[in-house]
């Protein structure tokens, strides 16, 4: 079973760093978060991905061509033929990475359907190539497998934008910041299909995962819900990443990994 990341969006909300790089290759804590997503599922055994590519999508692919280069040690012999070693693997990781160009323009919907060639298993993982959560994929999987529908999304409580003030009468009593909202639950990613998915798919540049696809979906009650009231955050705009860079430093909700 292979996980398929969207990593193709212009990420217009947060030009001030995708001016130069894809959104998915902002960095949390000196890494993508690309790779922090990556890291999130191989920590629950899921190592094959295939990333969705679409604006400056050359950039993700650069960095998985010289990636043992650039997090390990390397000796290079200049003014010869003989390729470049690399030794001390202070990063090894055991990922299968299909890297594949699903255009710059191209929405979510059709850059799924145009990587069905890759998706040759009964069952499919998808996330966004933008959010990091505590998410317990391999419970994520179970929920499915008990649903026997299509799909499975995950319902998460999305972080407030601002602090949440308790009163009584014209008193604070109390004080959150950035609480998980109580308004429900939102789409959170994090998803399980099965392959027939792909069906109400469509390679148009315009098809909407959100849309017409998961809509679709609801209409023929093959949509389960996996609910997750733990950690998830995006990185929508600067004030995420800034956001993400802290909790980080803070030791980072999302790593799951040693």
């Amino acid at each position: 079973m292979k996980t398929v990341v969207l990593a193709g969006g212009l990420g217009t909300r947060l030009a001030e760093e995708t001016v130069l790089v894809p959104k998915p290759m902002v960095e949390i804590g000196g890494r993508p978060i690309l790779w922090h997503i990556m890291k999130i599922y191989a920590a629950a055994g899921f190592r094959r991905f295939v990333l969705c590519l679409g604006y400056k999508g050359h950039v993700i692919k650069d960095y998985f061509l010289r990636y043992e280069a650039l997090h390990n040690d390397v000796t290079v012999t200049l003014g010869s033929a003989t390729p470049p070693v690399v030794h001390k693997r202070h990063d090894e990781q055991d990922w299968v990475i299909t890297l594949a160009d699903t255009g710059a323009e191209t929405m979510t919907g059709a850059r799924v359907k145009r990587v069905a060639p890759y998706l040759t298993a009964d069952r499919f993982m998808l996330t966004y190539g933008d959010g990091v959560a505590d998410v317990d994929l391999n419970a994520l999987l179970a929920t499915h497998e008990a649903a026997g529908l299509v799909g499975t999304v995950t319902g998460v409580r999305p972080t407030a934008r601002f602090g949440e003030l308790v009163t009584d009468g014209g008193t604070v009593i109390d004080f959150h910041e950035k609480p998980q909202s109580t308004q429900g639950i939102v789409n959170g990613g994090f998803f399980v299909f099965e392959r027939r998915f792909l069906e109400y798919l469509s390679e148009d540049t315009g098809c909407v995962l959100e849309r017409a696809p998961l809509e679709g979906l609801v209409r023929d009650r093959q949509l389960a819900v996996h609910r997750h009231l733990g950690f998830w955050q995006c990185m929508d705009t600067q004030r995420d990443h800034q956001y993400l860079n802290e909790l980080w430093r803070q030791g980072a909700p999302w790593k799951c990994w040693a």
